[in-house]
């Protein structure tokens, strides 16, 4: 039993003799791990629960969760952003404002039609007006989209402030929403709004004006040009003809078109081109205008001094029953044979004149024939092939080649072994290698370099088609490796070569293709390989 801490009862305890702090922290691997002493100070024993029996049942009783642990949370309903649930989401009403209208007798204010668009995602409206065609009136997109003010307090206009039948005021200029679309109505129904009834568009009293119609007292004549413009507007009757002018020195016969406009009774004459024809390219013979039919036989009175004529002048003008099939029309002096027309033409003859049968005229027109162009004779400039580029066209191209041949051929090379013959004794003993490209049909003739032959070896001749002799310069005949046998004559530019020998691809070239080259150049080929002479 301990005994009271009174002055003079104090005593040391000497088997107590650690009296420091007890360590709660240590390193393991580097990192600080902080735990729980066992002893306290003098090495006494801490007990592992600071709170006796007594205590934990009465936390048991009245905070279980610090029994128990806390209980399981439902899960967070999952939140949704206003731009994807109401994405594409966007109430319509349809409205009206009055607009005054100044220093007109006839209205005094007009009603124009807009409708709101309310965007849900962004609480944006904007303002449309339908554009009507024809109005006058500068019509479209009245305000853009945007969040509109609803007083000077800084307060927006929101859905929950629509309701039909209301007025509202963007910017100084008010509306008046009378109606709205189905899923409008559905959306603020199911957000507990109730809209007012639907309402009416105010009448436009200038509109109900031009509605009604004043009594004619008028009896309107048979011809109104109006209506023969309204009715017949873009109707046009074609017709196909030609002109004969042979009997007239460097005349010609030459195919038309008659245009005949029956919205004002006029006619137009336009040419047909054709390709390389030869002639200017101006399509119209003679403009839309109106043609008397008998332009000579004018009145007295008519004045000589002017040119163009009018009613007073002119007793019948050229009308659709002037023009028949078959039979000729005078036009400003000269003579026009129909021959035939279109299937419109035909179908307002059957139904204005009774016209059933429509006989078309054969006509032979001379077809022009083709100039081939004149080639000039080869000059010996270059190669033929870019003398004959230089008379087809003005500025000359570049002569075509076989694209395929060179593809098929690419690196493809035939080489021969030759000697010159020549009358003269330093040149028997000069060799030579012939290479033939297949690719463009060209031959390259390389001499070798000998020792102490006096003579410096190198390309003799550049790649070049080489021509037969005694082919015409104009349509010449080039070597071809059929040409190339063992001990022919090859002339090149008045050098002669006999050809000695060929290369293992010859051969084989040529004998897979055996088809294609003459059996002497093969023959010979293989007599060569086989060590025989020729």
């Amino acid at each position: 039993m301990a005994l009271p801490f009174l002055p003079g009862n104090s005593f040391s305890d000497p088997t107590k003799t650690r009296f420091h702090v007890a360590q709660s922290l240590s390193y393991k691997n580097g990192y600080a791990l902080p735990f729980r002493p066992q002893f306290g100070v003098g090495g006494n024993t801490l007990p592992l629960s600071q709170l006796n029996e007594a205590d934990l049942d009465e936390l048991s009783n009245t905070r279980p969760t610090l029994t128990y642990g806390n209980s399981s949370k439902p899960a967070p309903v999952e939140f949704v952003p206003a731009h994807v649930a109401f994405d594409k989401k966007v109430l319509q009403f349809d409205a009206y404002f009055k607009q005054t209208v100044h220093e007109s007798p006839n209205e005094h204010y007009r009603i124009r039609d807009v409708k709101f668009y309310y965007y849900l995602e962004d609480d944006s409206i904007s303002v449309v007006e339908p554009a009507i065609s024809n109005s006058g009136i500068p019509q479209g997109k009245l305000i853009k989209r945007q969040r509109l003010p609803k007083n000077d307090l800084g307060d927006c206009w929101h859905w929950k402030d629509l309701n039909l039948g209301i007025d509202v005021t963007f910017y100084g200029k008010v509306f008046h929403i009378y109606n709205c679309d189905q899923w409008t109505a559905e959306f603020m129904e199911s957000e507990g709004i109730e809209l007012s009834s639907a309402g009416q568009r105010a009448p436009d009293p200038y509109m109900e004006t031009r509605h009604t119609h004043k009594p004619n007292y008028t009896t309107p004549s048979e011809y109104d040009k109006l209506k023969q413009f309204l009715e017949l507007d873009r109707n046009v009757l074609r017709f196909y003809c030609v002109w004969d002018d042979r009997d007239n020195m460097f005349g010609e016969m030459r195919p038309y078109e008659i245009h005949y406009y029956l919205a004002d009774d006029t006619v137009q004459i336009r040419e047909i081109h054709e390709a390389n024809d030869g002639r200017d390219p101006f399509p119209v013979l003679l403009c839309r205008q109106k043609l008397p039919k008998d332009k000579v036989n004018m009145p007295s009175t008519f004045p000589s001094s002017v040119l163009e004529v009018s009613d007073h002048e002119v007793k019948e003008w050229l009308s659709p029953k002037d023009f028949t099939i078959g039979k000729a029309v005078n036009i400003m002096g000269r003579r026009f044979l129909i021959h035939d027309c279109d299937d419109y033409t035909k179908a307002y003859y059957k139904s204005k004149f009774g016209v059933q049968e429509f006989q078309s005229v054969q006509v032979s027109l001379p077809s022009p024939k083709p100039t081939e162009p004149e080639l000039q004779p080869y000059n010996g400039f270059g190669s033929l092939e870019d003398s004959k580029q230089s008379c087809l066209t003005l500025i000359p191209q570049p002569p075509k080649k076989d694209v395929i041949k060179m593809l098929e051929n690419d690196g493809k090379i035939l080489r021969f072994a030759a000697r010159m013959e020549s009358t003269r004794p330093e040149d028997k003993n000069r060799k030579f290698i012939i290479s033939y490209r297949l690719a463009d049909e060209m031959i390259t003739v390389f001499e070798p370099p000998q020792r102490n032959a006096g003579i410096l070896g190198g390309k003799f001749l550049e790649r070049t088609k080489v021509a037969k002799p005694g082919s015409s310069t104009d349509n010449p005949d080039f070597y071809t490796p059929g040409d190339f046998a063992i001990g022919a004559t090859i002339h090149v530019f008045k050098h002669k070569f006999i050809i000695t020998d060929a290369d293992e691809y010859v051969f084989k070239y040529m004998e897979a293709r055996a088809d294609q080259f003459p059996p002497e150049t093969i023959e010979s080929l293989k007599q060569k390989r086989n060590g025989k002479t020729v």
